[in-house]
């Protein structure tokens, strides 16, 4: 497999911007057999997407610092990690999954303060950082930290669930967070993801409201022909300029 040659804030500026991004969320990767999976997808992942959560701020738990090491030694793409915990956890998380080799590490707005010190710390470490948010959580709250971050997510679904339909509201916030970015002019520096929700009736409305980027489950791991199936994702134009 490639080596990785781009890490942290340059592997995230290495992107493609010029079409719809394709994170391969790790959740729904065969455990038993990661490493044929890995070598399935790498030819077609952007990024890894892998979540975090510490069964507080999430109903449940997932993924820890060693998975993380695994995956960054069988991969060239960026890993990118998504913090679902806590806000007395979320710096020292943040810390031990970026020495694992987290390139991107995302924490949520719901974090506050905590939250602007873990990406201010993601980027003394080295890495690139990002902020997500949940469903419920005002769109407004990304404010304090777009001049910060490089990839702002939000939630099309409850939070740590797999398997929900798409929130109705889940387009309209990407446009909020679109704006937002504009009024900021950071429009060009930040890439706007959504996450939950992802389905093959749902994806060409999440790219059409400005999504640069969605997080992948069974639509890409339960596919045969995953070639294809990235194919038509990335010629899905946005309507958004």
């Amino acid at each position: 497999m490639t080596l990785k040659t781009l890490s942290g804030p340059a592997a995230i500026a290495a992107l493609p911007r010029n079409r719809l991004l394709g994170e391969f969320s790790l959740w729904s990767a065969d455990l038993a057999n990661m490493e044929a999976d890995l070598k399935r997808i790498e030819p077609y992942a952007d990024l890894h997407h892998i979540d975090v959560a510490d069964a507080r701020f999430t109903p449940g738990f997932l993924f820890f610092p060693d998975f993380v090491a695994r995956i960054a030694k069988a991969t060239a793409r960026p890993i990118h990690v998504h913090l679902m915990v806590e806000a007395e956890i979320v710096g020292e998380q943040t810390r031990q999954f970026i020495e694992a080799g987290a390139d991107l590490i995302s924490v949520h707005a719901e974090n506050g303060e905590a939250g602007l010190r873990a990406v201010a710390l993601a980027q003394e470490l080295g890495a690139e950082a990002g902020i997500v948010l949940r469903l419920e959580t005002p769109v407004s709250a990304i404010r304090p930290f777009i001049d910060h971050v490089a990839f702002v997510t939000l939630l099309g679904t409850s939070i740590g669930v797999k398997g929900q339909s798409l929130s109705e509201k889940a387009c309209d916030r990407l446009i909020e967070a679109r704006t937002l970015l504009e009024q900021s002019g950071r429009e060009n520096q930040v890439i706007l993801a959504a996450d939950g929700g992802i389905r093959e009736q749902t994806v060409p409305l999440l790219r059409a409201a400005g999504a640069q980027t969605v997080v992948l489950g069974s639509l890409a791991f339960g596919d045969q022909n995953l070639g294809e199936r990235m194919a038509w994702l990335h010629g899905l134009e946005s309507r958004v300029s």
